[in-house]
Formats: structure tokens, sequence, C-alpha cells
């Protein structure tokens, strides 16, 4: 039985056809939502021909439980980086992460608690975007265990040993695309922080796509006591908390380079290199984090990006992440556009 009226974008439609089972996904993602909505007791909130939510990679149905409460059906195209998402989110129970409600693991469909979905830290001034994500950051950093919700998070230690073997190989069969010593540089991190140099006493659970898009608001409780006031009080700020997680264990660090790789547009017109740099410090002291070390994994994420966007044909991307790089470590490739002409992602 179809879902009427909903189409899925043409985005949406492309990525799943490029991963492995897309298409398969493709031909049977409706059927997953009716059997959710039958085995979990849902339905659909989609009046007036409201359209869901589309990602990436998955549809966001709102629905309503048995109880009259609100939630949403995420419905996602099978592939590795969203396999640990349910384990992750059962690890955070709530506390700085959506909250998970059921989750059919094996058909990476998930019940999830509805937030706002049109307050997201994108919205919110860039000066104050570091304390609210530095704050989920620590309220999401748990200590490694050995229970079984945690074998199928991947290790960024792993993941750098990989790297030190792929992103040289990767850059010459691309023909060379940018300079040398910016791929040395990352190298250099990768072997440092791989199995040998890496400080696994500090390895932390952490949100390796936690940028603006992300981070959602919490509705204030329909039910919720507003205390009395005077009539201009200013309204309580938002709660917010993560969406999307794409889980590594860790540094934390890590977690850092989404947020500058987005609103490049938004930074200082005089000086948006000493402001990139800036931005990156803020960040890492608002989340008790390394600074330096913040900048060396940002470094490492954007030169694997770049590799990707070259491969992919994203020159936009590809531009974008080359700036971020090498303007982080003081040494801004030449034959990039300025800031102001870069892509937004």
């Amino acid at each position: 039985m179809e879902l009427p009226g909903i189409e899925l974008p043409a985005a949406l439609v492309r990525n799943a056809s490029r991963l492995p089972g897309g298409r398969a996904w493709l031909s049977r993602w409706q059927d997953l939502v009716h059997s959710a909505l039958a085995e979990w007791e849902l339905t659909l909130d989609l009046p007036g021909g409201r359209r869901p939510w589309f990602g990436s990679a998955a549809v966001v149905l709102p629905v309503h439980r048995a109880d009259g409460s609100r939630a949403v059906l995420k419905v996602t195209v099978p592939h590795d980086d969203a396999l640990p998402e349910p384990d992750a989110l059962r690890l955070w129970a709530g506390c700085g992460a959506v909250k998970l409600l059921e989750a059919s693991r094996e058909d990476y469909v998930l019940l999830l608690e509805r937030l706002d979905g049109d307050q997201s830290l994108a919205g919110v001034p860039l000066a104050e975007t570091a304390g609210i994500w530095g704050g989920l950051v620590k309220d999401l950093a748990l200590a490694p265990g050995s229970g079984e919700l945690w074998q199928d998070i991947p290790s960024v230690a792993a993941q750098a040993e990989m790297w030190t073997d792929t992103l040289p190989a990767d850059w010459d069969r691309l023909g060379r695309p940018f300079e040398r010593w910016l791929l040395e540089c990352a190298l250099e991190v990768c072997q440092v922080r791989g199995a040998v140099g890496r400080r696994s006493e500090q390895d932390v659970l952490l949100h390796s796509d936690l940028h603006y898009l992300n981070i959602r608001a919490r509705p204030s409780p329909a039910d919720a006591i507003v205390p009395v006031g005077p009539a201009d009080a200013p309204a309580p700020a938002p709660s917010y908390v993560a969406i999307d997680p794409k889980p590594v264990v860790g540094d934390a660090e890590f977690a850092v380079a989404p947020m500058l790789w987005n609103r490049i547009g938004d930074l200082f017109p005089g000086d948006p290199a000493g402001h990139l740099r800036e931005r990156c410090s803020d960040l890492a002291f608002a989340a008790d984090l390394d600074p330096l070390l913040a900048r060396d994994w940002s470094v490492v994420r954007e030169v694997q990006n770049a590799l990707s966007a070259v491969e992919s044909g994203n020159r936009d991307d590809a531009q974008r992440s080359l700036w971020v790089a090498s303007t982080l470590l003081r040494r801004t490739l030449p034959e990039l556009p300025s800031p102001a002409d870069l892509v937004s992602p």
C-alpha cells in the first residue's frame, strides 16, 4: 500500500541509488513505514497535505503514538554509518541527544521524540553557538564501555590508521589535486593519533557530524506551567539536543570540524581567515577540548572531505574543504576562491 502524496526528492533517490542495497530500499521503504505504523501503533500526522522531512539518506515522518503523544518515524537507507545510530542513542538516553523510543535495527527504522523542526542552531547568531555546541559535546562524551551497545561503534584511531594508507593513495590516484604539504600535515596527525600515539584513556563517545542543522530545539512541554512575571519578561531559552548521530569513539576534538565547514559566509568579512581560526579555538574551549588537537583533526577531516569531493566531481565541496584546512594552518592555498565566493554545503 502506497503512502498517498509522498514522493522522495531527487537528491535522496540519487544518494540511495549510490549505496549498496539502496535501490532495494527505494522499492520497499513504504512497506517499512506501514510495518512500523502497525507494530508500534502509530498514526501519521500529515494534515492538509503536509510533507514529511527528508534527509540525505532518510525519510522522517511525523506520527502520533497510541497515547496521543507526538513522535517521528525515521526510515533510513541502510548504510554503515547509520548502523550504530540506535546504539548511541540508547547510551545517551536523551541526555544531549534526541530520545529513542523504539527501534527496528535490522530495518534501519527508528521511532524518536519529535523536536522543533523549525528551530536549529543554524538560526542562532554565530557568536552564540559555541556555548550551546560545547555543552552538547560534554553531555555526549561518555567513557567507552564493553557492552553490546558499544560493539559496532567505530574507532577514530582505527580510521586514522586506515587514512594513513588511503589518503596518499587517493591523492596520487586523483592527480595530486592540492599541494603535498597539506596532505603531509594530515598524514602526520593520523600517524600520531592512530594506534601508536593515541591517548586511549581519554577516548569518549562522540557525535562526529555535530553541525548546526543536526542540533535541534526541544519544544516546550504543552502542559508546562508558565510562571507569573512581567509581560516583557524574556522567553525561556530553548533546550537543544543532537540528532542524526554518526557515533565514533576517540578524541572528542574530532567533533569540531563540521562546525567549521558550515556557515563560512557568517565569518567576519574583514578577516574571515582569522575568524575561522578563532572559531576553532572558541569551540574547543567551550567543550573543554585541546584547541591545537581540534585544529589538527579538523585539517585531517577536511583533507579527507576534499579528496572525496574531487572523486565525486564536486568542485565546490573540494574548494570549501581545502580553504578550511589550509586556512587553519595559516597557509591558505592561493588558487582557491575568496571565502565570500565559496559555495555553502
